[in-house]
């Protein structure tokens, strides 16, 4: 039996990954319930264990949730009069997916003619896919990020949105422009046709497997076109700030020569009256003398994708760059080791073992998918396993877990795999945190979520074990302070 290209979630899958966790199945018990979003209230939550943030945990504490913030964080505090009160073993923050499919449009998703420009959070959609996020929501994931155009060569701006369904667009959007993302030598590109996907039902189907692999030469052509178009918006941004260095030389000319102007008019008055004087005396005609001013600076030609891409090579944005083999890989740092400002990170990255040092070195974050990949994936995934994430973490880089950026419905299964990531080695705690802290400061919003702390977003699961354990079942789920799933019953 064929397993299903990776990214699919088939039935039988989901069956087979239950065997294959069988102890954390086991102890799955009762799926809460959700419940429809509710206005923010102030809710008092209880604790026997709070994990405030990734490494700091406060034993029997509480939190107090206001108008959809996190306003106090103690052991010794009181619960207010009509505060709702909920409370569990342990307290943490919402898990983030950086790898998602879930919360646009399926036409964005599949757009293949996406632009620098094209933003994602245009098409979120907060009833895309409902039951899709209820069951993301019951597995503890509360935000997610998303770029239109999932496999196009230029994804857009990609958008970090929060996943219960329903929310208005203020509390559904947790930061607008969280990252630009790009591809290099996806099968779903390939000029010879690589496979085709579409979406029914929220279910990703394969109708066409097409050739595996993309031509090495339009791979290298891949590399190239993302390097020279990180190398335009650099060129656009030199352009800017030259006009705007010009312009302020040339503002102060102008206000050095209207001083000048000024402190001379009497004497200027004089001498043009006396030069008038004599040119009619001697019956030539006047002519006023015309001065020259300096021809003022004109800014570059303004355009939308070019604006994009000198955040990104300002480091205004994170780049996102989904590569996976090793050549590519070699050839992406090749092409950006001179751009000093550029917050790089490996999307994928299924061979980049080799390359671990470097990218160590240059502090390069990579996004893996701790998925199981059958015979009928494609063949730039035939390098990654669910020991990929351990194996380069022990080697020193940061790495993060998402569920593909393929399947609206993967963002449910993300805590199993990351289990069964964690069973192939990977550290629990750093699991944790880059499925949390680690996560939101990857896309700036660290500000907002990630961890229990005084004036952030109440974004929080009430679980009754630890949480990414067998133990650790989702009681209740807090997204922008409002109450999203409970327990049945």
């Amino acid at each position: 039996m064929r397993l299903p290209p990776r990214g699919t979630t088939a039935p039988w899958t989901r069956w087979m990954l239950v065997l294959l966790c069988a102890p954390l199945a086991a102890a799955q018990g009762s799926a809460p319930t959700e419940t429809k979003p509710e206005a923010p209230t102030t809710l008092f939550l209880r604790g026997e264990k709070v994990i405030v943030r990734p490494g700091r945990v406060l034993e029997n504490a509480a939190v107090l949730v206001t108008n959809g913030k996190i306003t106090a964080v103690g052991t010794d505090l009181v619960k207010p009069d009509g505060a709702r009160e909920l409370s569990a073993k342990v307290l943490c923050a919402g898990f983030i997916d950086p790898w998602s499919a879930l919360g646009i449009s399926g036409d964005a998703l599949r757009d293949a003619g996406t632009a620098p420009s094209t933003r994602a959070v245009d098409a979120a959609d907060a009833f895309a896919d409902e039951h899709v996020r209820r069951e993301a929501l019951r597995a503890g994931v509360t935000s997610v990020r998303v770029q239109a155009g999932t496999t196009a060569r230029v994804s857009g701006v990609g958008a970090l949105l929060r996943v219960a369904p329903g929310l208005p667009m203020e509390a559904m959007v947790i930061e607008a422009d969280a990252a630009l993302g790009m591809s290099i030598g996806l099968s779903a590109n390939a000029s010879n046709q690589g496979p085709t996907f579409e979406v029914v039902d929220g279910q990703v189907i394969q109708r066409d497997r097409g050739s595996r692999g993309m031509d090495p030469f339009d791979r290298i052509a891949d590399v190239d076109r993302v390097t020279s178009t990180i190398e335009g918006g650099r060129n656009y941004l030199v352009s800017k700030n030259e006009y705007r260095h010009e312009l302020e030389e040339w503002q102060k000319k102008i206000a050095e020569k209207e001083t000048e102007l000024d402190k001379e008019f009497k004497k200027a008055k004089k001498d043009r009256e006396k030069e008038e004087k004599d040119a009619k005396e001697k019956g030539k005609k006047f002519e006023e003398k015309k001065y020259k001013e300096d021809k003022k600076p004109q800014p570059p030609r303004f355009d939308e994708d070019s604006e994009a891409l000198a955040q990104v090579a300002n480091g205004d944005l994170p780049l996102t760059v989904q590569v996976h083999r090793f050549a590519e890989l070699h050839g992406l740092l090749a092409g950006t080791e001179k751009q000093d400002r550029l917050r790089l990170v490996l999307v994928g990255a299924s061979e980049s073992i080799p390359l671990a040092t470097r990218l160590v070195e240059r502090q390069i974050p990579v996004i893996l998918a701790p998925a199981l990949n059958g015979r009928g994936a494609p063949d730039e995934l035939e390098a990654a396993d669910l020991s990929l994430p351990a194996r380069l973490s022990r080697a020193g880089v940061t790495v993060f877990l998402g569920s593909g950026g393929v399947d609206p419905a993967a963002t449910r299964d993300l805590p199993l795999l990351v289990q069964m990531a964690i069973g192939n080695g990977f550290d629990r705690d750093q699991a944790f945190d880059a499925l949390t802290l680690g996560a939101a400061r990857l896309f700036d919003a660290e500000d907002r979520v990630g961890s229990i702390e005084r004036g952030k977003d109440a974004d929080l699961l009430l679980l009754d074990g630890e949480p990414l354990s067998s133990a650790g079942r989702v009681q209740y789920v807090i997204s922008a302070g409002r109450i999203v799933v409970t327990p049945e019953g």
